[in-house]
């Protein structure tokens, strides 16, 4: 059994949404389902809008789509992506 690290990215619906809330949320559904936040970022798209970037933690046996499901559920989230997964080392 071992831990993946996970990125994901988190686009808003249009530049004027409060990223915290969302980022408060997304933490709150990935602690629930077992994974550990470890990284935020905030990443310039065009025109004011700003992708929401979250790593984080989680055992590689735990099923990805599930938590990616609730997070598109977050109010004015438009769309969410994983980027990156890899198996840490170590």
């Amino acid at each position: 059994m071992g831990t993946a690290i996970v990125k994901i990215k988190i686009m808003p619906q249009n530049p004027e949404t409060d990223l915290e809330k969302i980022k408060i949320e997304a933490e709150r559904i990935i602690s629930e389902n077992s994974g550990e936040v470890g990284k935020t970022e905030e990443q310039p798209i065009a025109f004011g809008l700003r992708a929401l970037i979250l790593t984080f933690q989680l055992d590689e046996n735990t099923e990805l789509e599930p938590i990616e499901k609730k997070l598109e559920e977050i109010p004015e989230v438009n769309s969410v992506q994983v980027i990156d997964m890899r198996r840490a080392l170590g």
